[in-house]
This record gives structure tokens, C-alpha cells and sequence, in this order.
């Protein structure tokens, strides 16, 4: 059986934290993006940090900040991979010596260049290119099928219990990113959107047998 990836994302409590960790999430996102209405401050950052187990990654994500910046989340919170939402360069990206996800825009009409980060993880959003993610909002998913079908590929944007088993089937990415369609509110995390988004992907991956 194929398994996608699961990474959850805009964590904001530590009840949330455990509960995904409980229920095998492949990873965490905690967001440094400046108004973001789930930005956690570095305090906050390294007591949830401090809760996510080896085996399930840590991702801190940024967004057109200073390099020094940057350096200071990676030194205090040592996140496993960084993530980035907005202009970066792969030089940029990579001065940091994590691993990385780098956020593609696909709500805008301009094509987009989903190798300019050759190292990345490249992730597909439905946000315009330069904008910020976490809208709650899809695109057009056959525009990256061919694209996860020669290397690995990130899928977010709008993403529920509702429609990811269909977006698995039509793109079949290596990994789901989900943060809005999991929340009662900016940040808030439910168990039960939690929980049945999990089991969705699980039947999207039992169904591709």
C-alpha cells in the first residue's frame, strides 16, 4: 500500500500537539510568518517543540524574513526542516544547512516554476504567488499531477476530510499539508477534523491497492 505523508500545520497548544503525535502524524508545522494569525512566539515555539517525539519532524515556517531572524528560530527551536511562504531564492533557502519545503503559489494565472528549488521539497498552495498560505481555499489539482508524478510533492491548500481523498486520487502526492480544514478557529485545532482527515488520506491510500 502507498502512504501519503501527513504534515499538520499552525499548531498553536500543546493539547494539539499531543493529539497528532497520538494519532501518528508524520509531521508538525509551528509558523513564524509575520502576521500570521497562528504565528507562535519563540517561548511558545520551544514548549510545543519540546513535545513532538523523534521520528516526526519538526517544521518551523517563515516567510521573507531576515536571515538573522531565521538563524534565531533555528538556534532556539531546532526544527527539523524549515519551510518557506515567500520570495526566497534556493541560495537563500538553503544557507541554513536544514532540509526544506519550499511553498509555491498556484492561485495566480502566471505560470509557475515548480523546479527553481531543486533540493526542496516543493509545496504545492492555492495561495497567489508572494501571498500568504492558509486560506482554506483550493486550485486546480490536475495543473501538478504530472509534476508529482516525476518527483515528490507537497499538497495543500484547502484541504478537509472532505476532499483529500479526492485530491490524492487525482494528483497523488507524497505528502498532504493541512491547516484551516482541521480547525474550529486561526490556530485552533480540532481532534475530530484531525482525526477524519487521517483516516481520509488512510482510505485514499487503502483504495489505491
Amino acid at each position: 500500500m502507498r502512504r501519503t505523508r501527513i504534515k499538520i500545520c499552525g499548531l498553536t497548544r500543546p493539547d494539539d500537539v499531543d493529539e497528532v503525535v497520538r494519532a501518528g502524524v508524520d509531521a508538525i508545522g509551528l509558523v513564524f510568518a509575520p502576521g500570521s494569525p497562528r504565528r507562535v512566539d519563540t517561548d511558545l515555539a520551544v514548549a510545543l517543540r519540546r513535545r513532538v517525539p523523534a521520528l516526526c519532524t519538526c517544521v518551523a515556517l517563515v516567510m521573507d524574513q531576515a536571515a538573522s531572524e531565521i538563524e534565531q528560530i533555528v538556534r532556539a527551536v531546532r526544527p527539523d526542516m524549515l519551510q518557506f511562504h515567500g520570495a526566497e531564492t534556493a541560495e537563500e533557502c538553503g544557507q541554513f544547512g536544514l532540509p526544506y519545503i519550499k511553498a509555491m503559489g498556484l492561485g495566480g494565472r502566471q505560470p509557475v516554476d515548480l523546479g527553481s528549488h531543486p533540493d526542496a521539497l516543493v509545496l504545492t498552495d492555492s495561495h497567489a504567488p508572494g501571498g500568504a498560505g492558509g486560506t482554506g481555499r483550493t486550485f486546480d489539482w490536475t495543473r501538478v499531477a504530472d509534476w508529482a508524478r516525476r518527483r515528490p510533492l507537497m499538497l495543500a491548500g484547502g484541504l478537509n476530510a472532505d476532499n483529500v481523498e479526492q485530491a490524492i486520487r487525482v494528483v497523488r502526492p507524497w505528502a498532504v499539508d493541512v491547516s484551516s480544514g482541521v480547525e474550529e478557529g486561526p490556530g485552533l485545532k480540532s481532534a475530530n477534523r484531525m482525526q477524519a482527515f487521517m483516516r481520509a488520506v488512510q482510505r485514499a491510500d487503502q483504495s489505491d491497492d
